[in-house]
């Protein structure tokens, strides 16, 4: 499993489980194809971001204008969620990658309107946090 297969892999369990309120377990069996196998990046991003979601949360809700992260769409949430603890706790892998990543993803649930959603949210988070894009 590549590292674009894996954001999105992670992104559909964190979606389900934020819709549904499925176990972490159940969520990454769900979404796994026939004879697919999980990767180490791909549980990382689920498993760290379930853990540091307070965090990122507070760091995401901080940095909406007009919305509350209630209000957010699941696969929004999901994504962005994901992208910020991806651009805070994994080291080997440029702020600036995951963040196109994180569009893209979006654009491809989404459409271009979700895509400029993501952006938005996260380039506020990623200003506010000092992140450097080409880290």
């Amino acid at each position: 499993m590549n590292r674009r297969l894996a954001r999105l892999r992670a992104a559909q369990a964190l979606y389900q489980m934020d819709l549904t309120g499925s176990e972490m377990e159940s969520a990454i069996e769900s979404v796994l194809e026939d004879n697919e196998k999980q990767s180490e990046f791909f549980t990382q991003l689920v498993q760290g971001t379930t853990e540091l979601k307070t965090k990122i949360d507070e760091t995401i809700s901080a940095n909406l204008e007009g919305w509350t992260i209630s209000r957010m769409g699941h696969v929004d949430r999901a994504i962005i969620r994901m992208a910020m603890y991806e651009m805070l706790e994994v080291e080997d892998i440029p702020v600036n990658v995951t963040f196109n990543e994180a569009i893209e993803l979006a654009k491809a649930f989404g459409g271009e309107e979700a895509g400029r959603f993501v952006n938005g949210v996260l380039s506020k988070s990623i200003e506010t946090l000092n992140l450097d894009r080409k880290k």
